[in-house]
């Protein structure tokens, strides 16, 4: 690693390269721990500026923008003063899609508003927040806090309000969604009380039956919130029939996904014949955005959230998982879209629906690559063209 570190409208220098153990860019409480200690006051990782080699989303020689949030005296004699050649002139010139934590302005007012918050709610701050992730699609801080440690997570403006999306599942089951201790919509900020537990990317088949029963409960009764975003199957085709010319595709491949699209009302007709409802779809429901301690399970992360068709968490629960345990969400998924959605057919959903969440989510991924600055689409270039080969594999006999 190296950073590029400033202090409001100074520039301190250059700490690095360095070495880290996580290889993951995103993951930046090693980077901070590093740059606090050779600096002597707390720093954030504001964005990533550029990376060399490696393989996306890690690995490589990456060069992050880090600003000091303390006396920059102190820290000004212990960066080293020497140009970098791959670094943008000005630091601070402010490119479209730049997230709102990623300059020396937005942190600091984001870890105020924390702080006001959680004094607010009764949970004052019990010393200084510790960043832990940070790129194009989240902000992470944990924070100590009266009564146990709390997460501030702030989110891109094009991702969905997570407050209220937590709030309308929390209306079904408080127990399935983390607590909500402050919520600020228009800046896309949550306070959220400290999870017990550990992510569930090993997740028993227990664990795995009964998430599945409690969210499509919650999901069945939970009333989509008005703010959320609306991306039905029917609208589907205009959205991913633009993204198709805007990839790699070779123009066989490109011929093959617009004949693909052409036939997308007729799949979404048989989609819809299969009687499950419009929901409030989490958007990203694989077991490594669940958490458990071993009892209740708690879903995470609904920063994808949309109203849309169910089918797409069906077939995301299964993402990660070796092939042959994948008889143990889809189990789950349809008995409880049985009981939830008298005569419907979540089987022949699940079945249907695999070429359409590959063109979903490449119309996804572009709305990612459109709402992100340049420099940071290195964590997503070649995904909208990735999605849509899937698709086209799926689509296959």
């Amino acid at each position: 690693m190296t950073a590029l570190v400033t202090c409001g409208d100074e520039d301190l220098g250059v700490v690095g390269p360095f070495p880290v153990a996580v290889p993951w860019w995103a993951m930046v409480e090693p980077v901070v721990e590093y740059l606090e200690a050779v600096l002597g006051g707390p720093v954030v990782v504001l964005r990533l500026v550029s990376v060399e080699g490696g393989h996306p989303p890690r690995g490589g020689h990456v060069t992050y923008h880090a600003e000091f949030l303390g006396d920059s005296r102190r820290a000004a004699s212990r960066a080293c003063k020497r140009p970098s050649p791959s670094v943008p002139a000005d630091l601070r010139d402010i490119q479209a899609g730049r997230s709102a934590w990623a300059t020396p302005h937005g942190v600091r007012d984001a870890l105020a508003w924390a702080d006001d918050a959680l004094r607010a709610a009764g949970r004052p701050a019990l010393g200084p927040s510790r960043q832990v992730k940070t790129w194009n699609l989240a902000g992470l801080f944990r924070i100590p806090a009266l009564g146990g440690p709390v997460w501030l997570k702030i989110t891109p403006e094009f991702a969905a309000d997570e407050g209220s999306v937590m709030a309308a599942f929390a209306e079904a089951d408080p127990a399935i969604v983390p607590t909500v201790i402050a919520a600020d919509s228009a800046g896309r900020r949550v306070l959220l009380d400290h999870v017990p537990g550990e992510d569930c990317w090993n997740a028993s088949p227990d664990v795995i039956r009964t998430t599945i029963t409690r969210f499509v409960a919650a999901q069945a009764a939970a009333t989509p919130p008005a703010s959320l975003p609306r991306r039905t199957p029917e609208g589907l085709a205009k959205r991913v029939g633009e993204v198709i010319d805007r990839t790699d595709l070779t123009p066989e491949e490109r011929e093959q996904a617009h004949t693909l699209v052409h036939a997308l009302p007729a799949l979404v007709a048989e989609l819809n014949a299969c009687g499950l409802p419009e929901t409030v779809v989490h958007g990203d429901f694989h077991t490594g955005n669940w958490r458990s301690n071993g009892g209740t399970t708690v879903v995470l992360d609904f920063a994808d959230a949309h109203a849309g068709h169910p089918v797409l968490d069906g077939l995301r629960a299964r993402m990660f998982m070796p092939e042959a345990d994948w008889h143990l969400p889809t189990t789950a998924w349809i008995d409880a879209w049985h009981k939830h959605a008298s005569g419907s057919d979540p089987a022949r959903a699940l079945e249907l629906a695999e070429p359409y969440q590959h063109l979903f989510h490449a119309a996804r991924y572009q709305e990612f690559l459109d709402g992100i600055e340049p420099s940071e689409h290195v964590y997503h270039d070649g995904d909208p063209a990735g999605e849509l080969r899937e698709a086209l594999r799926a689509a296959r006999p």
